[in-house]
């Protein structure tokens, strides 16, 4: 009886008689430790996916064929606080999430190589880019250049950041084969006003030889559009972004890298949502057609996005649609990352999964292991809960964590607080206490606001409710400069106005001068029938783990007879936690607080219409749930077994399948 030969692994097939070498170029094909490789890997974020379904999304990734994982490495989420830092362990409302050495080590035992993408900036649809707010304070800085201060706070995060990468390495007997030197860098070029910087890019090359980085050092842009504009020639390997036409990409890299192997580092499998838009999907055939391009060039490629996750949070990225620097052409994103990615947000299969399993198979060469498909997690639709309890506004402000007087407006990132590295993220209320307001007073706004606002006098909602996208349109939002708002035909004496401005999520892409990104009010000063207002109370609501679980003074809902924010629990009580979906329809505009962790953003104008919430954020018995509504609060919170966006045709319904 003939006995079939067990297939190696991953590891076993290329680690076999001793590591010698890494991934090397030096040939019109990749070889790892001196044996041939196509690379096959996929994008996943550890810091877009909880802890706890690291390994299951990492083994269906392996289950599908691939060779390798993804990621980027968010330095706004591992230096919170300016010289504060949290890899897994600092404490900070994300330390669940950080854990990037644990990370590439379950790749590994889940028999996969790891890419890294480390920064500084990552772009990724993550909030300023991935980038720490508190750069901000630093007036003359010049991100993503050679300029002194930049280069100081690059070197102090990458001196705490390279180290856990280094010891990580594929040639010291860890998962990592390749890292990135910045990241789509020749996307910054502006004939006249800014060349990339290739000093920057030597230094930054020079960080990482340093700290004993010894693998594969490459760049990523789009040829055609770019060139090598973004990469030091000859010494930096130039990798390919893009959503089609594959050939002309690699046909142009082939022109400025000879007899060196060609790679897509982003193939891009879906696309993102912005607020107020259409649900973006990619069709099926389309990538399974591009794809089958890809591997028959023959290339290897990094699926963009594999699996997309969450921007959990105040996380979410946003773009500025034209060349604008006063965010007129403000676009914020979602919450879910889902992407129409081969795994979805909650790491359901697709069936773009099944056409890359099929793909792999019939073009991989080197047969190894590949392990049996996970079952698909169990989403469950708990019971509708009744909001029980609220605080109106006038008492979430008198509990803020802090009151600053200030003279003139502020904005958020300039506030003494967080060992003055200012405030990243939330919403920054300004006070003005003892104002008169005779009828028909206008209230104006130099400038833009950045990104909404609620105006409020004596707690009273004046301005108008985000219900549907055309109101974007109109005052409170970033596409009005100098707006006016009149306050109404009563005469107020010893009134109290308050500008709540929330911070929508800082601007992840474009020219580097649209990397200003000062959030609240600060392009112009508050008037009030043409004098401006001075001597301000400035309250920051950053809506921190350790504030949200010590709310106290909750009292029985009153029924609003006016829109206005507020906050409104419930408890959601689990003899058993499982993967589900709260629904937000019902609310009109704000953030969902689940057990104090922010969980996200909800809007009524869509696409997004319920967030994801993973069993490891719950616990069994009660679990708190704090809505902070904008406008119009729901008396019920309902939960869903699906994601439920906003489709523009019945053709464009999820495909997750079972494996």
């Amino acid at each position: 009886m003939d006995v079939i030969p067990t297939l190696p692994s991953l590891y076993e097939y290329y680690t076999a008689g001793g590591i010698t070498s890494g991934l090397s170029v030096d040939q019109p094909y990749f070889t790892l430790n001196n044996r041939n490789i196509s690379i096959y890997s996929g994008a996943m974020h550890y810091f877009r996916v909880p802890k706890e379904y690291w390994r299951d999304r990492l083994r269906k990734m392996r289950a599908a064929g691939l060779n390798a994982v993804e990621t980027y490495v968010p330095w706004n989420l591992h230096e919170p606080h300016e010289g504060v830092y949290d890899f897994g362990h600092g404490g900070s409302d994300m330390e669940q999430f950080l854990d990037i050495e644990e990370f590439l080590k379950v790749a590994k035992e889940e028999d996969l190589f790891a890419i890294v993408r480390p920064g500084p900036y990552i772009c990724s649809e993550w909030e300023f880019g991935g980038l720490p707010s508190w750069l901000l304070r630093y007036k003359n800085i010049k991100i993503r250049t050679s300029e002194r201060t930049w280069m100081e706070k690059v070197t102090r995060y990458f001196n705490m950041l390279l180290p856990i990468l280094a010891m990580l390495q594929f040639t010291r007997g860890g998962p990592v084969i390749a890292l990135q030197v910045e990241n789509e860098y020749g996307s910054t070029t502006q004939p006249g006003v800014f060349t990339p910087d290739r000093l920057y890019l030597e230094e930054l090359r020079s960080l990482m030889k340093n700290h004993d980085i010894t693998e594969l050092l490459f760049t990523s842009d789009s040829p055609t559009n770019y060139g090598d504009a973004g990469t030091l020639p000859g010494i930096l390997f130039q990798t390919a972004n893009f959503a089609g036409a594959p050939e002309r990409e690699f046909d142009k890299l082939k022109q400025l890298q000879k007899d060196k192997p060609a790679m897509a580092m982003e193939f891009w499998s879906g696309w993102f949502d912005h607020w107020s838009e259409e649900h973006h999907t990619r069709n099926n055939d389309d990538f399974n057609d591009v794809l089958n391009r890809i591997l028959r060039y023959p290339a290897s490629v990094n699926m963009y996005m594999f699996h997309g996750g969450t921007n959990w949070g105040f996380l979410n990225g946003a773009n500025i649609e034209d060349s604008s620097t006063d965010n007129r052409g403000y676009q914020p994103d979602t919450t879910s990352y889902d992407y129409d990615a081969p795994l979805s947000e909650s790491g359901d299969y697709t069936m773009k999964y099944v056409m890359v399993k099929t793909l792999l198979s019939q073009y991989n060469q080197i047969k190894t292991r590949i392990p049996q498909a996970p079952a698909i997690s169990l989403k469950v639709e708990y019971p509708n809960l009744t909001i029980s309890q609220s605080l109106v506004f006038n008492e979430i402000i008198s509990r803020a964590p802090h009151k600053i007087p200030s003279e003139k407006l502020l904005p958020m990132e300039f506030l003494p607080i967080n060992n003055n590295s200012g405030q990243s993220f939330g919403y920054i209320v300004y006070r003005k206490e003892h104002v008169e307001i005779p009828r028909n007073t206008t209230l104006l706004i130099k400038g833009r606001v950045c990104d909404t606002i609620m105006v409020l006098v004596d707690g009273v909602l004046i301005s108008k409710p985000l219900t549907k996208s055309a109101d974007l349109k109109d005052f409170g939002y970033w596409k009005w400069k100098n707006s006016k708002l009149n306050l109404g035909m009563t005469d107020r004496k010893d009134a109290t106005l308050e500008l709540i401005v929330e911070n929508w999520g800082r601007n992840n892409f474009g020219k580097l001068n649209q990397f200003v990104q000062f959030k609240g009010l600060w392009q112009g000063g508050v008037y009030l029938n043409n004098t401006e207002i001075f001597d301000w109370e400035i309250y920051p609501l950053e809506f921190k783990k350790s504030w949200n679980d010590n709310l106290e003074g909750w009292h029985e809902v009153v029924d609003p007879w006016m829109p206005g924010p507020g906050l409104y629990k419930t408890i959601l009580t689990v003899k058993e936690k499982h993967d589900t979906y709260i629904d937000m329809r019902g609310w009109t505009k704000g953030i969902v607080i689940v057990n104090g962790f922010v969980l996200g953003r909800y809007a009524a104008i869509g696409p997004q219409q319920t967030l994801y919430l993973p069993a490891p954020l719950l616990k069994v018995g009660n679990n708190e749930i704090i809505v902070f509504e904008h406008f119009y609060s729901s008396s019920k919170l309902r939960f869903s077994r699906l994601s439920v966006p906003i489709f523009s045709t019945p053709s464009e319904s999820p495909d997750v399948i079972a494996i």
